[in-house]
Formats: C-alpha cells, sequence, structure tokens
C-alpha cells in the first residue's frame, strides 16, 4: 500500500509538472520573434527548473513530457521534435544539478544564492536548450544557416530569462503565506508600484525606447520596500510588455531588424531581471541582519537588567547564548 500511494504521488507530480510547462509554453509561444518557435522569454524552463528545485530531480520526465508535448505541435520533423525535447529537458536538469552542486538555497538568504541562479542557472545551464534546439532547426532547414547565431541568442535569451523571472517567481509564490492581518495601505503600495511599472513600460514601447529607464524606479521601490515578492512581478510585466511590443511592432520597434530588436530586449530584459534578483536579494539579507542586530541589543539589555538585580551568572550566560545565536 505504502509502495502503490508512492507511486501515485509521483505520478501525480510528474503530470502537474507536465501540465505546469505546457500551459507556461502556450503563454511563451505569443511572444515569438523567430518563426513561431523561438521567443526571448520562455517561461517553461523557470517552470521546469523550479519545479526540479521544488519536487526533485525524480519529475524529470514532467518536463520531457511537457517539452514532447509543446514541441509536437511545432514541429518541424518527428526526430527533431524529439532532438529538441530533450535539449530543453537537459537544460533545466544541468541548471539544477549545477545549483544544487553549489548548495543554492531556493528561499535566497543569500547573495550568492542570486548569483549561482544568475550565472549557473540561466547563463550556462541554458546553453544545452539554445544550442541543440537552433542547431537541430537549421540541420533540418527549418532555420536557414545564415541566421543560426540570431536564433541561437533569441532561443539563449529566452530560456536564460525565463530561469532569471519566472523561477524565483515561482519559488517565492511556493513559500509565501497570507499574512494574518493585511495593512490596506501596503496593499494599494503594492498595486500601485506593478501597474506604475506597466504603464512606464507601455507608454515607452509606444513612443520611444528611451523611456525605458524609468522603469528602474519602480523596481528599485518594489525592491527595498517588498524584497523579491514585489521585484519579480514587476520585472515580469516589464519584460513581457516590451517583449510584446516587440513581437506586435510597436512604434519604438518600427524599422528595427531581428538584430536590433534582439540586443533592445537582451538589454532591457536582462538589466531588469538582475536588478530586481539581486537588490531584493541584498536588502532582504540586510533587513534580516538588522532585525538580528536589534534582538541581540534587546538581550544584551536584559542581560544589563540581570545584572543589575542581582541575578546567578548562569542565568546571565544563558542570556549571552541566546544573543550569540541571532548574530551567527
Amino acid at each position: 500500500m505504502g509502495r502503490s500511494r508512492r507511486y501515485a504521488d509521483a505520478a501525480l507530480r510528474i503530470i502537474f509538472t507536465a501540465s505546469a510547462y505546457f500551459l507556461a509554453a502556450q503563454i511563451g509561444l505569443r511572444l515569438a520573434l523567430v518563426g513561431n518557435q523561438v521567443t526571448p522569454l520562455w517561461p517553461p524552463t523557470g517552470v521546469g527548473l523550479a519545479c526540479l528545485l521544488l519536487l526533485g530531480l525524480r519529475i524529470w520526465p514532467g518536463i520531457a513530457l511537457g517539452a514532447f508535448a509543446v514541441n509536437i505541435l511545432l514541429g518541424p520533423t518527428a526526430l527533431a521534435v524529439l532532438i529538441i525535447a530533450a535539449g530543453n529537458t537537459l537544460a533545466p536538469i544541468a541548471a539544477y544539478l549545477l545549483l544544487e552542486r553549489v548548495g543554492f538555497r531556493r528561499n535566497f538568504d543569500r547573495v550568492t544564492d542570486a548569483l549561482a541562479l544568475v550565472f549557473l542557472g540561466a547563463m550556462v545551464g541554458m546553453l544545452i536548450s539554445a544550442t541543440v534546439g537552433s542547431l537541430t532547426r537549421v540541420v533540418v532547414g527549418a532555420t536557414p544557416a545564415r541566421e543560426f547565431w540570431a536564433a541561437w541568442s533569441v532561443w539563449w535569451t529566452g530560456d536564460a530569462m525565463g530561469v532569471l523571472i519566472v523561477a524565483p517567481l515561482i519559488l517565492v509564490a511556493w513559500s509565501w503565506r497570507i499574512p494574518t492581518r493585511v495593512n490596506p495601505l501596503r496593499v494599494l503600495e503594492a498595486v500601485t508600484v506593478i501597474l506604475g511599472t506597466f504603464v512606464v513600460v507601455l507608454v515607452a514601447t509606444l513612443q520611444s525606447a528611451n523611456l525605458l529607464f524609468m522603469i528602474f524606479p519602480f523596481l528599485i521601490w518594489a525592491a527595498l520596500r517588498f524584497h523579491l515578492s514585489g521585484a519579480l512581478p514587476c520585472a515580469l510585466v516589464g519584460s513581457v510588455v516590451v517583449i510584446f511590443a516587440a513581437s506586435r511592432n510597436f512604434s519604438t520597434f518600427i524599422g528595427l531588424d531581428l538584430t536590433a530588436r534582439m540586443i533592445t530586449l537582451q538589454a532591457f530584459n536582462g538589466s531588469v531581471a538582475l536588478t530586481a534578483l539581486l537588490l531584493a536579494t541584498i536588502t532582504a539579507q540586510r533587513d534580516r541582519a538588522t532585525a538580528a542586530l536589534d534582538d541581540a541589543c534587546a538581550q544584551l539589555a536584559q542581560a544589563a537588567i540581570i545584572l543589575n538585580q542581582g541575578r546567578p551568572l548562569e542565568g546571565l550566560i544563558d542570556i549571552l547564548h541566546q544573543v550569540k545565536s541571532p548574530i551567527q
């Protein structure tokens, strides 16, 4: 009975992963820039990596099933679909193994966790899917050979952005709990910063790309006030709006070829993702250190009171041990 229950639980996790991957892919495909398959933001990669980090390596068949289901609808050939699906599966697995190797913590309580996700999870791990996918499309004739590097850059950027934006957002949402007491003003502030991000980026895509830098005050505001819970949604909103504008040829992108569009998107999305992730992590780490220091000061004050009241030395030693713990 116990073994059957474990098998059923594993099967449910695999099905959940495959379904989440497939649904995320349908969103990402709406933003394709090369054909109908290569997009500057590929959410399934972030979904796959997040599922691996949360549910374990045993759910990798779910990623494979989801990738195969997505690509079988796109083609171009059965063999190409299998190869591309394999690359899309191996990339998050490689990223997961690299992160596990360096002791990655999914609650992002250290700056090193954010840096590991950036360099190992996104930049290194996603080389596999971009190279396998782009090369396969060239070999079967779906992408002209002269466009290999353009397709590769879009593919790699899309997978990397999925890891940098979608994966940490899922990890944060997984551990988020509804507070027992909700401050209406804080809720209003959170809605304001997200809506402000949307409006600023939308206006920039309709008017001038030079206005895109106006997103950063909102990102900084969200990171300082809400940490990753606020910064990551703002980064996601900004990236989606800009990519949608590029795919629909909004005025900012009129007259730009694929290379120029990709340079703009890579610079913008990379800067937004890194700012949100690193600044929010640093701010959260600083706030935890400040809280620990305040707690230590309170316990030292209690120790001083014990001395003045003539309490036994053992009581003072216990207090000092409590002070040492939060500082560490």
